[in-house]
């Protein structure tokens, strides 16, 4: 991790207001600082961890953002008002550069990489634009962070536990998103029929978050998003040839001709599905 020398002090700042707050069990540095993938104007992202049974004060938090706040348009939130996997925290403007807060439920995130253990996952598609929010997040998450603050070693034992992608994980995410790539496709050809773009383009979208996630699972790699998805994918060892030039072309619709839409689309399952090795096996024959 770089920082430029103002983040640093300022993260340094912040880490000493926050870790003195009751029930702040460990801080870390999330975000793209943590991946290496920063620009100038990347946001520090601060996760603040915590028990389900001494949660911190939100309103102690609150105070903090305040101090760093430097205009009137500072949001704090409460425990889970942005949704069940993403939780809570505070969107702050510094006067050097953006910080988000980002409430961590150490209970929760020990759940899921355990459910994610035995091939358990799911996906909020309510929760995050534009593909939503996968519990294996959490994972990744855990696995790039880099610890601010972690007195009692919570972060160094969650870091161990995601340290080998699960192989139940792996088999489950192939299985279910080929199949809910190949049963979007189903649907897809009868939109086509019907030239409805609506549910085409839907259809499109939909199929190609589940080749993605696929190739991910096959990679051993935890998403951390949909942002770079496609990028990272590129800088894989297994992939469909021309990965990137065939996702353009699976998306960029023509109103008049959704087949050829289609047919990339069904090219980039098939391949994506020989790349399993057998792994995946259709539940029905549609």
């Amino acid at each position: 991790m770089t920082l430029p020398q103002e983040k640093q002090e300022l993260l340094n700042r912040i880490v000493q207001d926050l870790k003195v707050i009751p029930g702040v069990k460990a801080l870390v540095l999330g975000g793209s600082f943590a991946t290496g993938m920063a620009t100038s104007s990347s946001d520090l992202d601060v996760g603040i961890y915590y028990t389900s049974n001494e949660p911190f004060d939100v309103l102690a938090i609150t105070l903090v953002a305040e101090k760093y706040a430097h205009d009137s348009t500072l949001t704090v939130t409460n425990f889970y008002e942005w949704g069940p996997w993403v939780n809570g925290g505070a969107w702050i403007k510094t006067t050097h550069g953006k910080v988000d807060f980002i409430y961590k439920n150490i209970d929760q995130i020990t759940t899921t990489i355990e459910n994610a253990k035995n091939g358990i996952w799911e996906n909020h598609f309510e929760q995050q634009p534009p593909y939503g929010f996968s519990s294996i997040i959490f994972l990744a998450e855990t696995q790039t962070c880099i610890p601010l603050y972690d007195p009692d070693g919570i972060i160094e034992k969650l870091k161990r536990d995601v340290k080998d992608y699960p192989a139940k994980l792996k088999q489950s995410v192939i299985q279910q998103s080929l199949w809910a790539a190949e049963f979007t496709i189903w649907h897809a050809e009868q939109f086509v029929e019907k030239r409805d773009m609506y549910n085409i383009v839907g259809c499109l979208t939909r199929a190609v978050k589940s080749i993605v996630s696929t190739l991910f699972a096959l990679n051993e790699l935890y998403p951390i998003g949909d942002k770079r998805a496609i990028d990272i994918i590129e800088r894989t060892a297994i992939k469909p040839p021309h990965f990137k030039e065939k996702i353009e072309a699976i998306l960029t619709a023509d109103a008049n001709a959704p087949e050829k839409n289609i047919a990339h689309l069904k090219e980039l399952w098939a391949g994506t599905v020989a790349l399993t090795n057998g792994a995946y096996t259709s539940f029905y024959n549609l």
